[in-house]
């Protein structure tokens, strides 16, 4: 597995870590596979994708509960375990509230990011900044975050901590939705804060277009050939390739967490890169 800077911390994440959406169910717990889940997120740990993303509202709290199970038997700062807050939540009292049911869910005295899921504009960032700053002086989270944020909240909010630094923005990102390349990713690569790539397959658009067969598809049969690689480690390769992007594809199943690790440890030629680029934006 290959390793990153997180933000401007000392802190080395996995460059492809393990995505936790609608595992475990949608917006209700869905029981039914859990011990299934439970061995495909260890498994993910034992590849080296320490970096381990979920939210309160996953599942409602259910994908939480079995990411605590499942790390259970690894020692603790061997797991970056990143959560957030979600966005109806964002009151002092409330975000203080909703970590501390974080934690119990995960069954853990800290975690290692805590984000802001949403941005809230009916809720001051003000106020949910002071909490979150709690939250990191209290030893309740290590480091601070923020998701779906552009430039300017990035900046609002930076400016209400005092004592430490947003390190991370989770975003969509990847050869479906370039999107961020437009503001958000050139500012957080000045102001050294991470870009976490969610969903960077298009929640299975990637692989619809593959098994189409669509005509900018073909770039990635061609590369995985060339790579030795499969088409989608080879747009994982693509998301990752900016030095402060790191990515969390969910898998429900080993193997596909053990492709999805392979996306990385090696690396696109500069040229490839841009062909890629070219040919899905």
């Amino acid at each position: 597995m290959e390793y990153k800077r997180l933000g401007k911390t000392g802190e080395k994440i996995a460059a492809i870590g393990f995505g936790t959406w609608k595992l475990g169910g949608g917006m209700s717990p869905n029981y039914a596979h859990d011990l299934e889940l439970i061995d495909v997120i260890r498994r993910a740990i034992e590849l080296g994708m320490n970096h381990i993303d979920t939210a309160e509202m996953y599942a409602a709290g259910h994908s939480e509960e079995l990411v605590g199970r499942a790390i259970k038997v690894f020692p603790r700062d061997e797991v970056f375990i990143a959560t957030k807050v979600w966005y109806t939540n964002l009151r002092y009292d409330d975000v203080l509230k909703s970590c501390e049911a974080s934690l119990r869910r995960l069954g853990v005295k800290y975690v290692d990011l805590y984000m802001i899921h949403w941005p809230n504009e009916r809720i001051p960032l003000s106020e949910t900044m002071k909490a979150m700053e709690r939250l990191y002086k209290e030893g309740k989270t290590r480091y601070i975050g923020v998701s779906n944020f552009g430039p300017r909240l990035i900046e609002e909010a930076q400016s209400h901590l005092s004592t430490t630094e947003i390190v991370a923005n989770q975003v969509e990102y990847g050869l479906h939705d370039m999107s961020i390349e437009a503001d958000t990713l050139p500012y957080c690569e000045r102001n050294g804060i991470t870009v976490t790539a969610y969903s960077p397959l298009g929640q299975g658009r990637i692989a619809m277009e593959l098994k189409a067969k669509t005509k900018r598809s073909e770039i990635l049969y061609e590369l995985a050939n060339k790579y030795s690689k499969s088409p989608i480690q080879v747009a994982l390769n693509w998301v990752i390739w900016r030095e402060n992007v790191v990515t969390i594809p969910k898998a429900s199943k080993i193997s596909h967490v053990e492709e999805n690790a392979g996306g990385c440890g090696w690396r696109l030629s500069p040229e490839d890169y841009e062909r890629l680029t070219k040919a899905w934006r």
